[in-house]
């Protein structure tokens, strides 16, 4: 007879935590539009007697930091594409398929993001700003864009994005490896952090850029999460089990 193996069910998922936070911080972002904080912020990495920002011209933040970190990430990416494809035909590979499936879909909608919107909010950089040595103008994002002849691609922080779309490890893990997923949690944490504040080193991006693509991030991971993964017990209870074992 044909078997369908029994899904665990989930952990329960509070989503009044899961989407009340990035709820929070979202509002905080858009009313430290009204501050100079990004700027501030900007400003203790700006020093216009060395050349500008302090990372601008730094061979481990761009080299090592930027490049060669995402090329770790993409190449993460492609591990867990290949993985899912092969839960297809690899026996040992079809119980974890489903986490697979929603492991590649959250990479892949957690980074894609990225580009369209930086295109349609055409955000200024820092280092493009006349504050920082450029020739741009800066402007708020919920702003009209100051006429230019060069719209910014500042917004969300795409290298951020690299760091933090690994929110997408926590959600795959956590309901069969709770520990492992809270570990998962921290590194992708620390690892969009660290990708942030080099990026905003080197003048690539405000503050609240980074803020904000965390925020994108967890909610998209969430989301894949949700739908491809997320079942509570009382749906689990409901999938039946035709084998010999248990006829």
């Amino acid at each position: 007879m044909v078997s369908t193996a029994i899904r665990p069910a989930s952990r329960p998922l509070n989503l009044w935590v899961a989407l009340g936070l990035p709820a929070v911080v979202a509002a905080i972002l858009v009313l430290l539009e009204l501050t100079t904080l990004d700027m501030n912020v900007a400003k203790l990495f700006y020093d216009p007697t060395a050349g500008g920002f302090i990372g601008r011209h730094s061979f481990f933040l761009e080299d090592i930091l930027h490049d060669r970190a995402k090329q770790l990430v993409i190449g993460f990416s492609v591990l867990a594409v290949v993985g899912f494809v092969a839960s297809f035909f690899i026996a040992r590979l079809k119980p974890y398929k489903r986490e697979l499936g929603c492991l590649v879909l959250s990479l892949a909608l957690a980074t894609a993001f990225v580009t369209p919107l930086k295109a349609v909010t055409a955000v200024q950089c820092p280092w493009s700003l006349k504050e920082f040595g450029g020739k741009e103008t800066y402007s708020e994002l919920l702003s009209p864009r100051p006429a230019t002849d060069k719209p910014g691609r500042c917004w969300p922080g795409g290298h951020a994005a690299t760091g933090f779309t690994l929110f997408a490890l926590f959600f795959v893990l956590r309901d069969r490896r709770p520990r492992l997923a809270r570990q998962a949690l921290l590194f992708a944490f620390a690892l969009g952090t660290v990708f942030s504040v080099g990026r905003m080193m080197q003048g690539a991006h405000f503050f609240s850029h980074n803020v904000w693509t965390a925020v994108f991030c967890w909610l998209i991971c969430l989301g894949c999460y949700y739908c491809v993964l997320y079942r509570p017990a009382a749906m689990a209870g409901r999938v039946a089990v035709a084998s010999p074992a248990n006829a």
